[in-house]
């Protein structure tokens, strides 16, 4: 399992705000199974299967195109560990017992 950042930037919007565009990704969203995620005020954190967060991400792209946006940055940070169980939670807890 991986835990992937996601943030997605509409440009070329006409206004400075963008909380529409980033609820029109998480509808998206909120509509897959098997997968955890997490909305912070600077990205959303993705925990599941590489190549299913992938193709979730690639639909969350395209959703400011369809809302108007003329131009769309995305930018992905994935952490896929392979010697281990990896998880958001995980990642937390660990952070906290050493502090």
């Amino acid at each position: 399992m991986a835990v992937i950042e996601v943030t997605i930037v509409p440009l070329g919007t006409g206004s400075p705000s963008i909380s529409q565009y980033v609820a029109s990704c998480h509808k998206i969203l909120a509509g897959e199974k098997d997968i955890k995620y997490q909305l912070t005020p600077m990205s959303t954190i993705i925990e599941g299967d590489l190549d299913k967060v992938l193709a979730i991400i690639r639909r969350m792209h395209e959703a400011p195109f369809g809302a108007g946006a003329q131009r769309v940055s995305t930018t992905i940070r994935i952490d896929d560990r392979r010697d281990k169980e990896l998880t958001m939670d995980g990642k937390i807890q660990s952070v906290m017992a050493k502090i």
